[in-house]
């Protein structure tokens, strides 16, 4: 019986575009705008986030922030001062305003955010989480579109029901929101995208394998996230305790880049399975290009994951992933061939699916990959994503302004 992977190579054809659900039952809620056109009139949008972590939501308002002015967009991003997205954009030429956004009840930034609605009259104000659209209150005088955007499955009253459309970034989300009494006609999906790779040499690679003692022959095990229980790194620690000490006469490496409050327990974890030789605690790697450049595979072990960012970064560097069965997984992932999938907590499973990337052929492993950078580049590509955003941006105003 072949495995998994190895079915891959016989179905080179259908990988080209990996499938995704289209039909979603009863609910109507619209589907991610197709590019139609370029736009025709600049689109002033401001973009408000209070987050002072630097987690996926974080870094796709970075990365949106920057295509939209790179697309010749007008674009102003309120941000807390000295959050590491207020850093990330310091030297950019969009306009950047710091407000402390404090707690949802911060009344005075509440103020200065109609304030500055008003000074600036943008076409659109864009909201992410909850903290930001609790704040956000768009003059009734003012032409400008709430929209707010959601990356989770983030409590509804008190927070959004104000906005005038919501953006789910998987299709899973967009039916919460329908689900939760939203107007499906206002409910539209468009998902993430990641920056281009950084171009990686084999000088750098074999450096990064000196400094953090990766034999030279060793598979490269790579994940990557907050270190928080519910991304599942506990689960990962002991899918590689089950793991033999070679594979195919090559010894293995977990790389594991982040930072959290977990670290300590994980730490001590190592050490309880025996596997501190095997495994390396970078710390939080920004950006993280070289060691997706070193890795035979990627594992995203995430106990809940909306959507997972880490799974597309894998495939924009041509990494096979291996991936718990998250809601975000499950959307992103044609399982056998953009990745192979297993259960939430089971880490006999993850350990299986591990060893059977390894154990496949190079050529399979390669057919994987190369799947998954497809499926990324025709549904998850920057231009795609900007211009479903202009696109979705012209509708509403048009709407809105008869």
């Amino acid at each position: 019986m072949p495995s998994r992977v190895i079915r891959v190579v016989m179905r080179m054809e259908m990988a080209l575009v990996a499938p995704g659900r289209d039909d979603l039952g009863d609910l109507k809620h619209r589907s991610s705008p197709l590019p139609k056109h370029t736009v025709a009139d600049p689109i002033h949008s401001i973009h408000i986030l209070g987050s002072r972590e630097f987690g996926g939501a974080d870094q796709f308002f970075v990365r949106l922030v920057r295509a939209l002015e790179q697309a010749g967009q007008p674009v102003t991003a309120i941000t807390r001062p000295g959050s590491p997205v207020a850093n990330a954009l310091q030297n950019d030429p969009a306009e950047q305003i710091h407000l402390p956004l404090a707690n949802r009840w911060d009344a005075w930034s509440g103020w200065q955010i109609r304030r500055r609605i008003v000074e600036r009259e943008p076409c659109v104000v864009q909201t992410y989480m909850g903290r930001a659209t609790r704040l956000t209150r768009v003059p009734e005088k003012s032409k400008a579109v709430h929209i707010a955007r959601l990356g989770g499955f983030y409590k509804i009253d008190g927070y959004y029901r104000h906005a005038d459309a919501w953006v789910g970034n998987t299709r899973a989300i967009c039916d919460f929101l329908v689900k939760s009494g939203m107007p499906a006609r206002r409910v539209h999906h468009i998902g993430n995208f990641v920056p281009e790779p950084i171009p990686v040499d084999a000088g750098m690679k074999e450096a990064l394998r000196s400094e953090h003692r990766v034999p030279e022959n060793a598979w490269v095990i790579f994940a990557l996230g907050r270190l928080i229980p519910k991304k599942g790194f506990h689960d990962l620690f002991r899918a590689i305790a089950r793991l033999p000490e070679e594979i195919n006469g090559r010894s293995l490496v977990l790389l594991l880049a982040g930072d959290g409050p977990e670290l300590g327990n994980l730490q001590t974890l190592a050490k309880e399975l025996g596997v501190e030789s095997r495994v390396r605690l970078l710390g939080w790697q920004d950006p993280p290009d070289v060691f997706y450049a070193l890795a035979d595979v990627f594992v995203c072990p995430s106990r809940h994951e909306p959507l997972g960012n880490v799974i597309l970064e894998a495939w924009n560097h041509f990494v096979p992933v291996v991936s718990t069965r998250s809601d975000g997984a499950l959307e992103l992932i044609e399982e056998g061939v953009t990745g192979l999938l297993c259960d939430c907590k089971d880490d006999k499973a993850m350990a299986a699916a591990i060893r059977e990337v390894l154990e496949s052929p190079a050529a399979a492993r390669e057919t994987m990959a190369k799947a998954g950078n497809a499926c990324l580049h025709a549904r998850y590509g920057q231009g795609f994503i900007v211009e479903s955003y202009l696109s979705l941006y012209r509708d509403l105003l048009a709407e809105k302004c008869g």
